[in-house]
């Protein structure tokens, strides 16, 4: 057995104590701390609900709702940064010009955006989706940005010795180097993908966990709170892990991170 697997195996009976150790104390904290249930209600109590809200508020429904809005959301906004960055990165020009309004863009509040969005298509899904765009194109476009703005000049120059034309510089060049990066900035726009969602659902959302969510605080159901929010949980995990699973495929050919020794 090597190190790699060593570590993996140590790290995974690691993790899993500390979930048993949370669950433990969500399921018998709050009573032992005297804190009331509509507070902090107990594990038990929010798996009774998310059985109710799966048979009664169509939990499966406002939850496929969500996934469907965050894939479009995340899918959208990801090739648009990656478009613009690729294109800041090749033209210093437009990057000047147009870096000053990208920027005011994103310093905006997104959540001012949402209630604009409604009044312009009412309760719909794209709303919703356009949120999720705008959250998630910055992270995208920096990265594929700086990405093209550090390429090896001598690779260029070398590229352009041999009389390569700007699109095969582009292609063999600085696509390729600009790839991990922009995975990193795709990590992290899959769990914004999901914020950008909840944020036009419960500002006016009829659908979607943001929805339930914003219902259960209306009843005070504090279990039903909870059961949105481990749901929205699961649906940014699910996406983090999709694109840590693409980027495994896509970028096979670089090398393992190292593991170190203990300290």
């Amino acid at each position: 057995m090597n190190g790699r697997s060593v570590v993996m195996r140590r790290g995974l009976a690691a993790s899993v104590a500390l979930l048993l150790i949370f669950l433990a104390a969500w399921q018998w904290g709050p009573g032992l701390l005297g804190v009331p249930s509509f507070i902090v209600p107990s594990l038990s109590m929010v798996a009774v609900e998310f059985v109710h809200a799966w048979q009664v508020n169509h939990l499966l429904f406002h939850t496929s709702v969500t996934i469907a809005e965050v894939m479009a959301g995340f899918a959208l906004g990801s090739l648009l940064g990656a478009v613009v960055g690729y294109l800041l990165g090749m033209s210093p020009t437009a990057e000047f010009a147009l870096s000053p309004y990208i920027l005011a863009l994103q310093i905006a509040p997104k959540v001012a955006f949402a209630p604009l969005f409604i009044l312009w298509m009412g309760f719909t899904v794209y709303p919703k989706i356009l949120v999720a765009i705008l959250i998630v194109f910055f992270p995208v476009m920096v990265n594929v940005l700086t990405a093209v703005r550090n390429v090896d000049p001598d690779l260029i120059n070398l590229a352009r010795s041999f009389k390569a034309t700007r699109a095969q510089i582009f292609w063999k060049i600085e696509f390729p180097t600009s790839m991990p990066p922009m995975f990193a900035g795709l990590r992290i726009g899959s769990t914004l993908a999901v914020i950008g969602v909840v944020v036009g659902e419960l500002v006016g959302g009829n659908m979607g966990l943001g929805y339930l969510l914003t219902f259960g605080e209306g009843q005070a159901n504090t279990p039903m709170v909870f059961v949105s929010i481990v749901m929205l949980t699961a649906v940014g995990g699910l996406a983090y892990l999709a694109v840590i699973i693409v980027e495994r495929h896509i970028l096979h050919y670089l090398p393992a991170r190292g593991v170190r020794g203990d300290f």
